[in-house]
């Protein structure tokens, strides 16, 4: 039984998906941007300016409390979280604090290394700061891109349930799902829309009372996540056994080191001096409002699964692999509007397609098979025109190069031999050449029979019909 117990809690800034920023016209994604470019008198907090709220990042938020089961809040209020930092022009951020717009909730983790139900404290809407950006070929140069001010956020808090990094991990692979699949986020780490915050502290098993818990940050990826984690775990019991004690404060994550490192001291929510925002009314949502966005939820992740098990019959298992990326889902359903089994497609993707997409940076969207070639190729087997093993070679090309299915294989003259002389001729050959295991079989050593057809298939380069194959060799040795 291990000597502590982690308790971990984790905190998600989630960039919403509008076209223009939580409180002016500003757009919202500034993908290309140059710095700066994308920042007006209100965002940047300019004297005599005044905020109007985003209707489009409102119903957004009520969309993601309703599908993670919050309660709304008809009235919420904003307020402004006072602290100083270059990428904060106004001295303040505008957030929600004592009255945000959900509270409660959960979130249904269901993976092959968890099955439990994490709650949430909250969902709060708020402004994005900007970034600063360091010059490291001049040390004492920094440089400040405003383009993310007032960019919109929810904020999504979860309660202390975690004990594991995995569970961790597969809590935040989750709720990144929920929020892509909703249409609120785009949910990449990397481009940090999709950010998280890890709470960790540890407490001797078996007690109640909680530990004094370090908050890690600059967490890019779910793997920095669990790493972090699995560090902080260790570093903490190394502290509390050698007698010390562990200090409330806010580290950060050295990926290239693999370690934690003191960055400041934690605050409190009195450090900050939260006070209403007086240019801002109180937002209210009313339950009309909360009904007519509840009527726009679409299937997510968990649904479709369900779905794909019921309907197309492929194993639980294989439709929450397929339905861990929306993108990764509808390309299934479509190679299966394109004509394809939904069993065979589903084997297809999952032991071809993501062997391939292992190492792309941008998933599915990298692909470069469209799902009407891989419903073709599929048929290709199905039909007998190529053999099962060639098909993968041809899944390898038309990866590689997006070309179709018939092209390839007309190219290369893949076409599978069916001809029973030409058959006939190559099994003749391995049978006067391989007399030492023809012997084999014939006093009853039956598994030799797949060497006997693998020499066959080798001399036809594989293109000879396996079938056609077995039934030649079993009427020629009896």
């Amino acid at each position: 039984m291990a000597k502590y117990e982690a308790v971990i809690g984790l905190e998600v800034h989630a960039q919403l998906a509008t076209a223009s920023k939580m409180f002016c016209s500003c757009a919202s994604n500034d993908k290309g941007a140059a710095p700066n470019a994308t920042v007006c008198p209100i965002c940047t907090g300019q004297p005599g300016t005044l905020p109007v709220v985003n209707g489009s990042a409102v119903e957004m938020a009520i969309k993601a409390g309703l599908a993670l089961g919050c309660r709304m809040q008809e009235r919420s209020v904003f307020a402004r979280k006072n602290y100083f930092y270059p990428d904060l022009p106004k001295g303040y951020q505008i957030s929600q604090y004592e009255f945000p717009l959900c509270l409660g909730g959960s979130v249904k983790v269901k993976t092959k290394h968890t099955d439990k139900e994490i709650s949430l404290i909250r969902i709060h809407l708020e402004e994005d700061a900007g970034k600063l950006m360091h010059d490291y070929g001049h040390a004492e140069k920094s440089h400040v891109d405003f383009n993310r001010c007032g960019v919109p956020l929810i904020e999504i808090v979860s309660g202390p349930d975690m004990r594991s990094p995995k569970e961790a991990g597969d809590y935040l692979r989750t709720l990144r799902n929920v929020l892509v699949y909703l249409g609120v986020c785009e949910g990449n780490l990397q481009e940090g829309n999709f950010r998280c915050d890890a709470n960790v502290s540890i407490r001797p098993a078996g007690q109640k009372e909680f530990g004094t818990r370090t908050e890690m940050k600059n967490l890019n990826s779910f793997k920095a996540v669990e790493r972090s984690i699995a560090f902080e775990i260790e570093r903490q019991g190394k502290v509390l056994d050698t007698g010390g004690k562990v200090t409330q404060e806010t580290r950060l994550w050295n990926d290239a080191a693999g370690r934690t490192e003191s960055m400041r001291s934690k605050e409190e929510a009195h450090d900050y001096r939260y006070f209403p925002d007086p240019d801002l009314l109180p937002l209210i949502v009313d339950k009309k409002w909360i009904e007519r966005v509840r009527a726009t939820l679409p299937e997510l992740a968990h649904a479709k699964a369900g779905r794909f098990t019921k309907d197309h019959g492929i194993a639980e298992a294989d439709a929450l692999i397929i339905t861990e990326d929306k993108r990764l889902a509808d390309y299934f359903e479509a190679v299966i509007a394109a004509g394809a089994p939904a069993k065979k497609a589903a084997n297809w993707i999952i032991s071809e397609l993501l062997r391939e997409l292992k190492d792309e940076d941008d998933g599915i969207a990298a692909c470069r098979i469209k799902p009407a070639d891989l419903a073709a190729l599929i048929k290709m087997v199905e039909d007998g025109e190529i053999t099962g093993k060639i098909a993968k070679d041809v899944f390898v090309e038309m990866y590689s190069t997006g070309a179709g299915p018939g092209k390839i294989v007309g190219d290369k003259g893949l076409v599978q031999v069916t001809d029973l002389s030409a058959i006939e001729s190559a099994v003749d050959k391995v049978i006067s050449e391989n007399a030492k295991q023809v012997e084999q079989y014939k006093s009853g050593k039956a598994a030799v029979m797949g060497f006997l057809v693998g020499q066959v298939m080798k001399a036809t380069k594989g293109q000879a019909n396996p079938q056609m194959v077995n039934e030649m060799l079993k009427k020629k040795l009896g």
